[in-house]
């Protein structure tokens, strides 16, 4: 992988990740169209590479995720996630990451659901929400619900975002404070995906390898502050339809590249 191919996919990385539309079905059909092989080392990179949206994360919301009381919700959102992850890291890593074909089904089902839901759910959760909830008045209970949700997550295509806003928005929790949930509850779930990785592949990172991943990590740190500012922004006039139909699109085009 070159510094180019890294500073691509950082930007892909940096403007998806928020976004209920996958990051890692982005990073893996750009790997797709610059021809990269899927070696352990990019497989590795797809994972690590989110490390910089989270950190983007932790610059914008470092008032809200260090308090005690959120970091207990995070810490019980988290639970689900890494019992699956865990669990499951190795059929993840060797059947699902760059599997091209599990991508896009997951791409098409989540952007049929988010369409979905728009149409029967959300409409009627939203007229029975407070105006005024923020972060604090999320329960531990919801919390729970939603890293259930969020475990889905761990099959490429999925969303985790899509997942925890779903799964929020279903147990009561208002459309703005599980966006900014969802962005928090990205923090610890990462940062155990990229230590988890870098524990079990350090010896096979050449000191090259560690460079182009430096260049990835800036590059999406940078372009997922400007992410998640419109996505704030997007998320309190607007639906999440039109990234429903993002994805479904989406397939079809790389469907056709890829198979037609």
């Amino acid at each position: 992988m070159s510094y180019i191919h890294a500073t691509i996919l950082g930007i892909v990385e940096g403007l998806t990740e928020f976004l209920p539309i996958s990051s890692t079905a982005h990073l893996i059909l750009a790997s797709d169209l610059m021809n990269l092989v899927q070696s352990e080392f990019n497989k590795s990179f797809e994972i690590i590479i989110q490390m910089g949206a989270i950190f983007s994360v932790v610059f914008l919301y470092y008032k809200d995720i260090f308090k005690w009381a959120m970091i207990k919700k995070l810490f019980v959102a988290f639970i689900p996630t890494a019992i699956i992850g865990l669990l499951l890291y190795k059929f993840i890593k060797e059947s699902l990451i760059g599997n091209t074909v599990v991508v896009l089904w997951a791409l098409a089902i989540g952007g049929l659901l988010l369409i979905v839901f728009e149409r029967v759910f959300a409409k009627k959760i939203t007229a029975n929400e407070s105006e005024s909830m923020g972060l604090s008045e999320i329960t531990y209970k919801q919390s729970f619900v939603v890293g259930l949700f969020q475990s889905l997550a761990v099959i490429p295509g999925v969303s985790r975002s899509a997942a925890t806003i779903i799964g929020g928005m279903l147990w009561g929790v208002k459309r703005k404070a599980i966006v900014e949930f969802s962005f928090l509850l990205a923090v610890p779930t990462m940062v155990a995906a990229t230590a988890l990785d870098i524990y079990k592949n350090i010896g096979a990172f050449t000191n090259s390898d560690w460079k182009v991943l430096s260049v990835g990590l800036v590059v999406s740190f940078v372009t997922a502050i400007l992410a998640i500012k419109f996505f704030i922004a997007y998320i309190q006039k607007n639906t999440f339809s039109a990234f429903g139909w993002y994805r479904i699109l989406l397939v079809i085009v790389f469907a056709t590249i890829f198979f037609g």
